[in-house]
């Protein structure tokens, strides 16, 4: 049988400034479950609801989500350094791209150039066509057994295991990813926020930028959740000299800069609005990075419009 409790949040900075006016700063647990109480009776607590409980949640998973994305960042470098010395070839076959499937199977059953260049041709043609759906036939397996035999790389066998390695934890990484990301969607069709309504923002994005933003009411207007998420411009001022060209702050929350960075290089293509202020900003002179953060400039008032009113992005 539920007890239908609610929930609270105490502000521990609160607690510590009731504690503070008195005289003699005593701290145990009586006293502790005194400054609870006192701040309970003056109302400085914010209460928790279904919804609140889902963004903390959901803000736990993002969190997650973006140190998974950077470990598969890191061991995809630390992949094209190990096929750089031992394969140096294969980046042009894949044409720049050795994170395809296709790649990772072939390193996985075929660890070195020097086993590619003595796979019969047959055997070698069936197997891209499989792992490539078609797109790679005889005439690539022709050319990869070719380099595979030309190949300048070094013959190392520690780097060889190190290889098929790595791919294990990528191929891993990217299953778990997937999965958080079908969770995160769930958790987002339950809020059912306006945030996905904005062009160029969809479900993880949106569940990063909400997450991080937490209750829309904390911040009485955009200027503010823009500082929060370090993208309002840094003050450089001394005496009668105020700095005309300055770089974002980048002092807030580091997730919610990022989502609304991306969401910012995205929108552009899909917001006619956004598209024309961006074009705007580079007809101006400033670079694509200068530019965009423009963009994340504007499109955070937007968010903070969106969330406030809770209501959808309609185009004009």
């Amino acid at each position: 049988m539920p007890l239908n409790y609610k929930i609270g949040v105490i502000n521990p900075i609160q607690t510590d400034a009731l504690r503070n006016s008195n005289v003699r700063k005593t701290k145990n647990d009586k006293i502790d479950t005194y400054l609870i109480a006192k701040s309970l009776l003056l109302g400085n607590y914010t209460l928790y609801q279904e919804k609140s409980i889902n963004i903390k949640q959901l803000q736990t998973i993002c969190r997650f989500r973006f140190d998974l994305i950077e470990t598969q960042s890191k061991l995809k470098i630390q992949l094209v350094g190990c096929l750089d010395l031992i394969f140096p070839e294969l980046s042009k076959f894949f044409k720049g791209n050795l994170h395809l499937d296709v790649c990772y199977s072939l390193l996985e059953k075929y660890t070195s150039p020097e086993v590619i260049s003595k796979v019969r041709i047959d055997t070698l043609t069936n197997f891209l066509i499989k792992n490539s759906k078609g797109r790679y036939a005889e005439d690539k397996a022709c050319d990869l057994k070719f380099i595979a035999h030309e190949s300048v790389g070094i013959k190392n066998s520690a780097i060889d295991i190190q290889v098929k390695y790595i791919i294990e934890q990528l191929r891993m990484l990217r299953k778990q990813i997937k999965s958080i990301d079908e969770a995160i969607k769930n958790t987002m069709i339950k809020l059912n926020s306006p945030i996905t309504t904005i062009p160029g923002i969809g479900y993880t994005l949106g569940a990063i930028i909400i997450s991080e933003i937490g209750d829309i009411s904390r911040f009485s207007n955009s200027s503010k959740l823009l500082a929060y998420a370090g993208l309002d411009p840094s003050v450089k001022q001394s005496g009668n000299f105020n700095a005309t060209n300055t770089r974002i702050s980048k002092r807030g929350s580091k997730y919610l800069r990022y989502a609304i960075h991306m969401a910012a290089s995205i929108s552009i293509w899909n917001n006619d609005e956004l598209h024309k202020y961006y074009t705007s900003k580079r007809a101006a002179g400033k670079s694509y990075r200068n530019a965009i953060g423009h963009v994340s400039g504007k499109l955070a008032r937007i968010i903070y419009t969106k969330l406030r009113d809770n209501t959808p992005f309609k185009l004009s």
